[in-house]
């Protein structure tokens, strides 16, 4: 079980995570729903079509994209989070900046999402006390320049350190163990052959013992493999979306809801053969 917030959510079949980008400059959507109307309809529609949860982000945090203030992503996201607050599922705030947790806690939100996996001063005070869910993300870099040239000696190993070193933090500062979920972060400060060598080994990150989250819907990697652009990606998408599954993914971030969905009923209907 996940508890998140109001919430408690049933792990014994994945989770899909649609994402409301509140944002002009995101990899795959970039603009589309940065009007408070287009990302409510937007998020009221990624429910309908099954959405466990929505993950909704004012920062873009793309390849080569560039901070805005905290006012903006204040700006950006908190109409859409307090006229999403009736939903009957837990509200995702995608954020880096404890002050934005903060207020997304105290307008709604029942998690965290966060790339610097609560590292920075005052983010882990600032949730520990909500009863909210966190995510905990790995990343080499900052996304201006993370995608330049990265590099491990082992990326698996690495990535499981890292989180393992963010969740006992989050545990000593008394974040609840069912409360934390873990994302390798495919993308973030990794190449196309660290991503792949991650998701090939994805079964390694169960020894952190919380839920993992899996994250290449339209990514770039999947660009590379088949040559499409973001908008033209789904079937990679649901392709590594399976993949994940196999691996012990037990929540799946998505731009795509209905049909990544659709993945995780054959999946489960097969695995419970």
């Amino acid at each position: 079980m996940l508890r998140c917030g109001r919430f408690t959510l049933p792990l014994d079949r994945p989770l899909v995570m649609g994402v409301v980008n509140v944002t002009p400059d995101s990899f795959s959507d970039g603009g589309r729903f940065l009007e408070r109307a287009a990302a409510l309809a937007h998020g009221r529609r990624l429910i309908e079509e099954g959405a466990d949860l929505l993950d909704i982000g004012g920062e873009s945090s793309r390849p080569g994209a560039r901070p805005v203030s905290e006012d903006e992503e204040l700006a950006r996201v908190m109409p859409v989070l307090e006229a999403l607050g009736d939903a009957p599922v837990p509200l995702s705030v995608d954020t880096r900046r404890p002050r934005i947790m903060r207020e997304a806690l105290a307008h709604g939100a029942s998690m965290i999402n966060d790339i610097e996996a609560l590292s920075a001063p005052g983010a882990l005070d600032a949730v520990a006390a909500s009863g909210c869910a966190v995510c905990l993300m790995h990343k080499q870099g900052e996304p201006a320049s993370m995608q330049r040239d990265p590099r491990y000696q082992d990326v698996v190993s690495e990535v499981s350190d890292y989180l393992t070193g963010r969740i006992a933090a989050a545990r000593a500062a008394g974040i609840a163990h069912e409360r934390i979920v873990a994302d390798p972060g495919f993308g973030f400060g990794k190449t196309l052959a660290h991503n792949l060598a991650l998701l090939k080994r994805l079964p390694e990150l169960a020894g952190l013992g919380v839920p993992l989250v899996a994250g290449w819907s339209r990514k770039s990697s999947l660009g590379a493999i088949t040559g499409r652009a973001a908008d033209e990606r789904l079937a990679a998408s649901l392709a590594a979306a399976l993949l994940a599954l196999l691996g012990g993914a037990r929540i799946l971030r998505v731009h795509d809801v209905k049909e990544t969905r659709d993945v995780v009923l054959v999946w489960d209907a097969w695995r419970r053969v």
